[in-house]
């Protein structure tokens, strides 16, 4: 399975952004599909997860402010960013697991700044 993620760029503080994980199958069997992101200089954190049967799960830092959704029927993940700050400038990674399959994405850069 490929994952393309899509949909950073450059906004100002304040602003919102819409990431998408593209699928190259059907996503329908990933019960664990999640977001994640790393700055420079810092590890990969986690950002939010949609897990089937327990819902959905935010960082501290993005709660109230991200949105993660998925569309099984067009084998994509999203993640809609609001009020955006600049430490929220990272590199985000899409994930997909099933039991032993762990497939991740390239990644998409996300820079907040005036």
């Amino acid at each position: 399975v490929q994952l393309q993620a899509s949909g950073g760029g450059l906004v100002q503080p304040g602003g919102s952004l819409r990431l998408s994980c593209a699928a190259s199958e059907s996503i329908a069997r990933f019960n664990y599909m999640g977001w994640y992101r790393q700055a420079p200089g810092k590890v990969r954190e986690l950002v939010a997860t949609i897990i089937s049967g327990l819902g959905t799960n935010y960082a501290d830092s993005v709660k109230g402010r991200f949105a993660i959704s998925r569309d099984n029927a067009k084998n994509t993940l999203y993640l809609q960013m609001s009020r955006l700050k600049p430490e929220d400038t990272a590199v985000y990674y899409c994930n997909a697991q099933y039991y032993n399959e762990d497939y991740w994405g390239k990644g998409t850069q996300v820079t907040v700044s005036s």
